[in-house]
């Protein structure tokens, strides 16, 4: 199972990414922003923060979590990316009610990702040394 964690983690991140899209396109057609404009709802505005700062997340996160699980923390890298999920779940369903208490859902997700990094930094060094 824990070979696999890492690999749901990436399935579960791609899921998100969906989510947050669905999430958008819904809120452009329930207030009638159309194609390209990015203003217009609150409501949308938030969804479509809600996407875009998942993405921007999302491209640092999965280069450490690869480098986490490709020296040697597969266990650890992928607790850590189960708890980045849950952290940007939580995020994204708090923007997209109320902005002012994302706070919360960024914070947890952040630390995980940091999780990553460190594991994958301390991982790549010891490779390195050892040769």
């Amino acid at each position: 199972m824990i070979q696999h964690l890492p690999a749901i983690v990436v399935l579960l991140t791609v899921l998100l990414q969906l989510g947050t899209m669905w999430a958008t396109g819904h809120a452009r057609e329930k207030y009638g922003v159309k194609a390209p404009a990015i203003s217009g709802h609150p409501a949308f505005e938030r969804a479509w923060r809600v996407q875009m700062n998942t993405l921007e997340s999302t491209v640092a996160f999965l280069p450490s979590l690869w480098l986490a699980v490709q020296y040697g923390f597969p266990l650890w890298g992928g607790v850590a990316g189960l708890v980045w999920i849950a952290g940007r779940v939580w995020y994204a369903v708090a923007y997209l009610n109320d902005a002012s208490k994302r706070g919360p859902g960024f914070l947890l997700s952040s630390g995980a990702w940091l999780i990553t990094l460190l594991l994958g930094v301390i991982g790549l060094i010891r490779a390195l040394l050892i040769g």
